[in-house]
């Protein structure tokens, strides 16, 4: 007989929700405090979103100044300017997440440093 799994048994783990729910179930093979590289993404963020912007400006302006008859068309340089715009948002969305998840990291750190964990 196999004997129940006491994973399955525990409480739900807050910082395993979702925006939607839980996530996914713990397998166990995982680790627990799995982290994505914020550091990372908030120096590629940093280096990319104002890239993206000043594509998007230039690919908005050259499409305004583009005539009927100019290679590329003002249509195809539309396209373009809409995808830098994208990025951007999309880059400046994830800078805002990656920095409150750093806050909240740093205001854990320092209530766990502070003893407030409830050990005693």
């Amino acid at each position: 007989m196999q004997e129940p799994d006491p994973r399955r048994d525990r409480a739900p783990d807050p910082e395993r929700e979702g925006l939607l729910g839980r996530v996914s179930p713990r397998t166990g093979t995982e680790p627990l405090r799995a982290r994505s590289p914020l550091r990372l993404r908030l120096l590629l963020g940093l280096l990319f979103t104002p890239l993206f912007i000043a594509g998007a400006l230039l690919f908005w302006s050259w499409s305004a100044a583009s005539g009927p008859q100019d290679v590329p068309t003002d249509a195809s340089l539309r396209i373009v300017a809409v995808v830098f715009s994208l990025l951007a948002l999309f880059s400046l969305v994830d800078l805002l997440i990656v920095q409150r998840r750093v806050r909240r990291a740093r205001r854990r750190a320092a209530w766990e440093h502070r003893g407030g964990r409830g050990d005693t």
